[in-house]
């Protein structure tokens, strides 16, 4: 039995790939993430791909595609961490899709799939999201407060710009007056693991690059004459990146399956691969720009795009802890249930 990827995803993964390392070169995105602007023409060129209605149903413009597809582009965007609104798009797009009404479907979905509309995403607290990614650009927001949601245009809500750590994308602290929008009513609950196993793709490609980036630069680094990737301390800490990296593919990897194959594990896999992303992303991150030395703690180093995407995204819809804890509380209820 075959566990990879089917050779359509595989070409979906090899365009991606390609078609990234052109238009989202660590050069481009230092241009856009120093003077904190999208790069438009990027996300211009991924709309006419279909890229931002990869996995919203045909029914309402988009490619009808699944999770796996949709997590392979947003690992791709991970490791050249471009500066588009994809991931607040393609998490309002699961959110309306899978827990909205046929009314809101109808409203925000075909905009969310051309990408004539910009989607965000927020955890919020009676109503104010401290932090919410691409909102000061979106036209629709999708705010989460524990297993609800609520789903707003942006003209209705407060929306406060703010210059977040990763300036590859724009962010803004988001606040709706109480009554203000609607609520989603259907499984807000999967919605959400649906959205999670996104956010944990993006964080895959992210340790991937850091990982990538890291391996290469100790093979050319030499001090007395070795490359400093001979040495056994070097060579243990890159081996704990890739075990994090690969950790945390295979979990988002089940989750992504999950999803659509077997949508009653779908909460355990969405809050294995979470967990498993978020620490691991920050972990090798961190690690990245320590063995890179003195220059990886330098503006010139692209690696701390890597680590600044890492922080932020880890964070996203809840960090490691609250997944873990989650997990546990799946865990102890399988037990229970077997023994009942």
């Amino acid at each position: 039995m075959d566990f990879g990827l089917t050779e359509d995803q595989r070409e979906i993964q090899r365009n991606a790939h390609d078609m990234l390392a052109q238009r989202a070169s660590a050069a481009k995105v230092r241009e856009h993430a120093e003077a904190r602007t999208t790069d438009t023409e990027l996300w211009s060129e991924m709309c006419e791909l279909g890229w931002p209605g990869i996995a919203i149903s045909e029914e309402h413009g988009g490619m009808g595609l699944g999770a796996v597809e949709l997590a392979i582009l947003a690992e791709e965007l991970g490791a050249t961490v471009a500066p588009v609104p994809f991931l607040g798009s393609v998490l309002a797009a699961t959110l309306i899709e899978h827990a909205g009404s046929d009314a809101q479907r109808e409203r925000w979905l075909p905009g969310l799939a051309s990408g004539e509309i910009v989607g965000a995403v927020g955890r919020a607290s009676d109503g104010t999201a401290g932090l919410v990614i691409s909102a000061p650009e979106a036209q629709v927001i999708v705010l989460i407060e524990d297993d609800m949601a609520t789903v707003v245009a942006a003209d209705d809500a407060d929306i406060e710009s703010l210059d977040a750590i990763d300036p590859t994308r724009s962010a803004g602290r988001v606040t709706i007056s109480a009554g203000a929008g609607e609520p989603l009513e259907g499984d807000v609950r999967s919605a959400i693991d649906r959205a999670l196993i996104v956010i944990a793709s993006e964080l895959v490609g992210v340790s991937q690059a850091a990982l990538d980036m890291t391996t290469e630069y100790v093979k050319e680094r030499k001090q007395f004459g070795t490359p400093v990737g001979a040495y056994q301390a070097v060579s243990h800490r890159c081996a704990q990146m890739l075990l994090d990296t690969e950790r945390a593919r295979v979990l988002t990897s089940f989750a992504s399956w999950a999803a659509d194959a077997e949508p009653e594990r779908l909460a355990e896999g969405a809050a294995m691969a979470k967990a498993a992303a978020s620490s691991g992303a920050k972990e090798v991150t961190n690690a990245a720009i320590q063995m890179h030395g003195g220059i990886g703690f330098t503006w010139e180093a692209d690696v701390h795009w890597l680590f600044k995407r890492a922080q932020v995204s880890a964070d996203l819809l809840g960090g490691a802890g609250l997944h873990r804890r989650r997990l546990a509380g799946i865990a102890a209820g399988q037990v229970a249930a077997a023994k009942a």
